[in-house]
């Protein structure tokens, strides 16, 4: 590339008599500065301060080592082209001038392809950098291993965002009621009646023996009102991580999770942050409504199936919330607790009794026996209406809860997710048909309940909830 054409002298420095410096190739020589011939100030108190190695108050300044006298040139840089350069110092150990990168267009540098620099103490074309101190090899009791390195684990896949999010940015339409109670709530509350009425006499039996009659009674009047607990969030969230194992989800859990969650929650009318978001570290694929403010999910259900199916899930445990299932549960629950643990401690004196028995006589264990017949057949004539209760209870419970799954179910299909919500019910009956065969391929059969056990069961069978969820499945999107 041409340059432009050069002034015809050189340019001098604005306010000075001496001209500027000349450009390169001219022959002009430099301009000498003028020596000074004022005296240097005088210092208040002494003279002038000496610099290290001068005899003159206007000796010159200190001199690094190695650096020429004064009137010297300075120093140059390696490489520099300028007349009566210095040679560059040499690298530590290397006894030559200082190495050049490969295409370095420098002067001495080596040919394309030959060897970078050597670290210090490294012998001639050596490429090992030095050991650090403790390292593998440095160290003769580490002679001949090498680093290892550690194992990478990976992140867990996850599964892709397919959910048509209708409520960004929009105007969500807030529901008058954030919960509430149906019939399935209320059935399950009247079903633990009668269990806490059992309860409420062994707590009251238990309070006034032991602390007597002011203090007993204050003890269960306490247990009366800690039922609020179950509303109570600090408690439920404490309830969460100890008993049910739930933890509060990670920075990128939480990026995933709460856009669905929101998403949910507007097609319901529900504010988000009324519920409490959790995970649990499970590889099944489920979820859980606890008392009156958590939502747990668990990690496969995260990060395995699409948005779109988690978010029907999470639609299933806001219709457990909704509907009061959730905290009807855990408080008839609690209230039926005390008399819970009289019963287990009842069967197992039971069982104690009819084995000391056993060890002395047949006699001596038929007799126990038809004490303990004639004791229940006592209990059903003369309270029927707490023991028959008590005994069908287990029944109602569990009917009541497979009529909450599917009640869950439908709210999941009013908000629109009735594909999804049937996409997570194949895949239930999937996993129990290849556990079957996989069961069948060693020569078991799992067991299922049959019978009476059948109405134990909390949750109907995935095609009874395919079948409910079929008007739904018919309706546009």
């Amino acid at each position: 590339m041409s340059q432009p054409p050069g002034p015809a002298h050189e340019p001098a420095y604005p306010g000075t008599p001496y001209p500027g410096p000349p450009y390169p190739g001219a022959a002009t020589p430099p301009p000498e500065y003028p020596v000074a011939s004022a005296p240097p100030p005088q210092y208040p108190g002494g003279p002038a301060p000496q610099y290290p190695g001068t005899g003159t108050t206007t000796g010159h300044p200190p001199q690094y080592p190695g650096a020429p006298g004064p009137g010297g040139p300075g120093p140059q840089y390696p490489g520099a082209q300028y007349p009566g350069a210095a040679a560059p110092p040499p690298y530590p150990g290397g006894g030559g001038p200082a190495p050049q990168y490969p295409g370095s267009t420098y002067p001495g540098a080596p040919a394309p392809g030959g060897p970078g620099p050597q670290y210090p103490g490294a012998a001639a074309g050596s490429p090992a950098p030095p050991q650090y101190p403790g390292a593998p090899g440095a160290d003769p009791r580490f002679a001949g291993e090498q680093p290892q390195p550690r194992p990478f684990v990976p992140r867990p896949a996850v599964a892709p965002d397919d959910l048509q999010y209708r409520h960004q940015g929009s105007r969500v339409h807030v529901a008058g009621h954030q919960r509430g109670a149906d019939a399935t709530a209320i059935g399950q509350l009247a079903t633990q009646i009668p269990g806490a009425l059992v309860s409420l006499a062994v707590v009251s039996a238990l309070a006034l023996g032991l602390f007597g009659t002011v203090v007993g009674w204050l003890v269960i009047v306490a247990w009366v009102a800690s039922g609020a607990l179950v509303f109570h969030r600090p408690t439920e969230l404490r309830f969460a991580r100890h008993v049910l194992r739930l933890r509060t989800p990670l920075a990128e859990e939480r990026a995933r999770l709460e856009p669905i969650w929101r998403e949910v929650t507007a097609r319901a009318g529900i504010e988000a942050n009324t519920y409490e978001l959790m995970v649990e570290n499970s590889d099944d694929l489920n979820a859980v409504a606890v008392a009156g403010h958590v939502v747990g999910v668990t990690t496969y259900s995260l990060n395995r199936i699409p948005s779109s199916n988690l978010a029907a899930v999470l639609a299933h445990e806001l219709g457990h919330h909704t509907g009061g299932h959730a905290w009807a549960g855990l408080l008839g629950y609690w209230y039926s607790l005390p008399g819970r643990l009289a019963w287990a401690f009842t069967r197992g004196m039971a069982r104690i009794a009819l084995a000391v028995a056993g060890v002395f006589s047949a006699a001596a264990t038929g007799l126990l026996i038809l004490f303990m017949g004639m004791f229940v057949v006592a209990g059903f004539l003369v309270a029927w209406y707490i023991t028959i209760p008590l005994v069908v209870a287990p029944y109602l419970l569990a009917w009541a809860g497979r009529l909450g799954e599917l009640r869950a179910d439908q709210q999941a299909a009013a908000l629109g997710f009735a594909p999804e919500m049937a996409e997570v019910l194949h895949h239930f009956q999937a996993e129990e048909d290849a556990a079957k065969a996989a069961a069948a391929g060693q020569g078991k059969k799992l067991q299922e309940p049959a019978g009476l056990a059948r109405l134990l069961s909390t949750h109907p069978d995935n095609y009874t909830r395919l079948r409910a969820l079929e008007p739904y499945l018919q309706l546009p999107r």
